[in-house]
């Protein structure tokens, strides 16, 4: 472990963060130094470096949390396959980068997409606003309930600030006179669900959010 921290704090400056972060995570599972949480602690190893070295600030690109997450059994496989189930840093660790490097690739393609998806959700959800002639802070928890989520007054005040609990109240109703929200229960208990209006769409919208998108194979060439 000394070695290991040694190398993070004097690496090579030529070497880019994506390889170095990608062979700390490395380095950590095959020491594998505590009796558990040792993926928990090199994943977080994994985004801290590449946060320390300036890639990009959003959590959604630096880490590849989400993709792991997804392609577990290709995780462990490449781990085995890379490491030998030991510390062996003479092995060649070039299949564990390129691993990596997709990993990245893959999931900033997938924020990508769901942010492009965020917008179309918003547009619709202002057009769909202003044509009930409602204030416009109404827009977020309408695009809120586009992706099916159930909506209470405590809900709206975290998405729309400084608005009072008899505010938001009165806004939920007049989301429902406008036919876009349906509520179901009484006082504390009342909750508001996408209308007939929103529930063609809320499916639709939360199937493309969640969709992982499809491989199209390595978009790295193989370097020999």
């Amino acid at each position: 472990m000394r070695e290991v921290i040694d190398d993070i704090n004097h690496h090579d400056p030529e070497l880019p963060v994506l390889v170095r972060a990608a062979l700390a995570h490395l380095n950590l599972m095959m020491i594998h130094p505590f009796k558990d949480g040792n993926g928990r602690m090199a994943r977080c190893l994994q985004t801290l470096l590449l946060a320390g070295g300036g890639v990009l600030p959003a959590p959604e690109f630096v880490s590849i949390e989400e993709y792991l997450g997804r392609n577990e059994h290709d995780y462990y496989r490449v781990l085995a396959e890379v490491g030998g189930g030991a510390w062996q840093p003479e092995r060649d660790t070039s299949a564990w980068i390129r691993f990596c490097l997709t990993a990245h690739h893959r999931q900033a393609l997938l924020v990508e997409r769901r942010d492009r998806l965020a917008g179309e959700m918003w547009n619709r959800a202002e057009h769909l606003i202003e044509d009930a002639g409602l204030p416009s802070r109404c827009v977020e928890p309408v695009a809120f309930a586009l992706v099916g989520r159930t909506l209470r007054n405590s809900t709206y005040r975290q998405l729309v600030p400084d608005v009072s609990h008899n505010l938001a109240g009165r806004d939920l109703n007049e989301l429902v006179k406008a036919g876009l929200l349906m509520a179901y229960g009484e006082k504390r208990g009342r909750r508001y669900f996408p209308s007939e209006v929103l529930q063609p769409l809320a499916p639709r919208m939360r199937h493309k959010l969640n969709k992982e998108l499809p491989v199209d194979g390595d978009p790295y060439q193989q370097v020999r």
